[in-house]
């Protein structure tokens, strides 16, 4: 409570953590895989990230707090520090031009996991006319970091047979399956990382930077507002349902 009162969701896990995975995810291949090279590409994503007006953050932003928060130990019973973010991001480059990306973290979710899901987008003409839109799903690349490390894709199939039906198949990789061993930890990585002196997946000051400018705003709008859009939600669930509609909005619907 001493330090989450002082953090929030925002600081503590999306300006660094999930702008690392936003960063690897929709870089450009670097020219070598030297950790500056690989820093060089990763910054410019941050930089691309489009800026948030006071407007976007109300449209495209969702903050949320889980019930009983305020009685966890250290923290002020009137609290709007947030447990929940969701938003909708938009990268101005001719790669991702019109691509949204949607983050969230929280706390007290039903399970903890961390995760890329690609979603593809659907064909312009559709083959199975007479199967209903809603049995077409979309193919979609998952690449699990946490705690399932590994790789999976989703993607309709033809159902054997007379009719024209479709059912989701899934190709599935796991590295301990595979390997026959699990994965190391993040911060096992890290600090060998560290002691061989290899600074691919560090941040660098310009990172850090290019991350902040893409966060002050949404800060500054939640302090001007004095909590009063924030959510809530139950324990135990996946958050509050405005987050849904950050996707939902646009005829798409989150992975749960």
């Amino acid at each position: 409570g001493t330090y989450y009162e002082t953090a929030g969701a925002l600081r503590d896990m999306v300006q660094n953590h999930m702008f690392q995975l936003l960063a690897l995810g929709a870089m450009e291949p670097p020219i070598s895989f030297r950790a500056e090279n690989v820093r060089d590409e990763k910054v410019k994503v941050l930089h691309a990230v489009q800026p948030f007006t006071p407007d976007d953050v109300h449209r495209q932003v969702v903050r949320a707090q889980y019930n009983g928060y305020r009685e966890e130990k250290d923290v002020a019973p009137d609290s709007v520090t947030e447990t929940f973010v969701a938003m909708r991001l938009q990268i101005d480059n001719w790669r991702w031009a019109d691509v949204p990306f949607y983050l969230r973290t929280g706390k007290k979710m039903p399970r903890r996991i961390t995760e890329i899901a690609v979603q593809f987008k659907k064909p312009p003409f559709v083959l199975f006319r007479d199967t209903s839109i809603a049995e077409l799903n979309p193919n979609v690349l998952t690449i699990r970091i946490q705690p399932d490390e590994g790789i999976a894709l989703a993607f309709d199939a033809k159902v054997p047979g007379p009719f024209d039906r479709l059912g989701t198949v899934k190709m599935d990789f796991s590295y301990a399956d595979y390997f026959g061993s699990e994965p190391s930890t993040g911060y096992e990585t890290l600090l060998y990382d560290a002691m061989i002196g290899d600074q691919t997946l560090f941040h660098r000051m310009d990172l850090v930077e290019a991350g902040w400018c893409v966060v002050n705003p949404i800060l500054q709008a939640w302090k001007r507002n004095d909590g009063r859009d924030l959510a809530s939600y139950e324990q135990g669930t996946s958050g509050p349902p405005e987050a849904d509609l950050l996707s939902e909005r646009e005829g798409r619907a989150w992975r749960c």
